[in-house]
């Protein structure tokens, strides 16, 4: 594995992250032993870098993850969202969720769930448009005085919300959507976090598995798949992103190495400071993600993989219409 300064954070963590959401159910069912053993088989190749939510799996996430480290705390860097307000359709609302009071609840429950007295960082899911982000981080800056939090992490913000919120309190990461085919971050918040010494974390550096080749029909892939919502994977554009995809299989073929091999080798070519999470929930999986630090991308690929999946390539935007709302705030 290797290993790079965490933006300003003075640790150095594994260059691949993994990404715990898919171990709660979003993708369909999960097996807490696999997840657990592919936690430590994570562990055992020196990933350090864990992210997570309290929103996930209403809390199963968190108790998962604390089952997984118990003995082992001092390995691991927790980063942890705080989740949204969920409605009574069970639907995502930022508007509350950056409360002050309601940071400090999540926090606390956070640590009971996870068995731990400390959250390494403490990311807010998505900027409330109702309560001024200085706010939201002077809250977590207070839990940072009182020893519960080490670091503030923010995501989905707009380059002028980070800035804003540095003003606060150091904002250790950003984490965002990044891939070959989502690179929303080209347009100014790479900037911003290289003005601010920040970390940039890639989420869905798969394209939520679309891109690892292993998505072979439109919609949901089994019972409770959240991915159905996801325009990307909607019957009307889905052909379209098969076909690129199939190139990228392509250039994998190539390589000798797999799609997903190379979608992650890509997100690590873009820069030191930025740090894949792919998610997954088994070890065969894990193995397969990790095993990408060791690709060097040529300065071929690049341009082979620009042609293929050139900015605003993919067919659908990556949230629906009120998922793209609650984004870049």
């Amino acid at each position: 594995m290797q290993y790079r300064e965490f933006g300003h954070s003075g640790i150095k963590l594994s260059r691949i992250g993994l990404g715990c959401f898919s171990m709660s159910g979003a993708y369909g069912a999960a097996d807490d032993d696999e997840s657990i053993a592919t936690i430590h088989q994570a562990m055992e190749r020196g990933v350090n870098l864990l992210d997570s939510s309290a929103r996930y799996g209403g809390g199963h996430n968190h108790r998962l993850i604390g089952e997984a480290i118990k003995g082992r705390r001092d390995q691991i860097f927790i980063h942890s969202k705080t989740g949204t307000i969920r409605d009574s359709n069970d639907r995502s609302v930022a508007e509350g969720s950056g409360r002050p009071d309601r940071l400090r609840q999540i926090c606390e429950m956070s640590l009971k769930n996870l068995g731990v007295d400390y959250l390494d960082a403490m990311c807010q899911s998505r900027v409330d448009p109702s309560i001024p982000i200085e706010e939201s981080v002077g809250a977590v800056a207070r839990l940072v005085e009182e020893g519960k939090v080490r670091f503030i992490g923010l995501s989905e913000a707009a380059p002028d919300t980070v800035r804003r919120a540095s003003k606060v309190h150091p904002i250790v990461s950003l984490q965002y959507e990044y891939s070959l085919w989502t690179r929303d971050v080209e347009e100014g918040h790479r900037d911003a976090c290289d003005e601010l010494g920040m970390a940039l974390m890639a989420y869905a550096p798969l394209g939520y598995g679309f891109l690892a080749g292993v998505i072979d029909k439109a919609g949901s892939q089994s019972e409770d798949d959240i991915r159905g919502k996801f325009p990307r994977f909607y019957e009307e554009n889905f052909d379209a992103n098969r076909q690129r995809v199939a190139r990228l299989e392509s250039v994998a073929a190539d390589r000798g190495t797999t799609a997903a091999q190379i979608a992650i080798a890509w997100v690590l070519a873009q820069d030191d400071s930025v740090f894949p999470i792919p998610g997954c929930k088994s070890r065969k999986h894990l193995d397969e993600n990790l095993d990408a630090v060791d690709i060097e991308l040529t300065s071929e690929d690049i341009v082979r993989l620009d042609e293929i999946f050139p900015k605003d390539a993919a067919a659908g935007t990556r949230y629906p219409p009120g998922g793209m709302q609650r984004v870049n705030l």
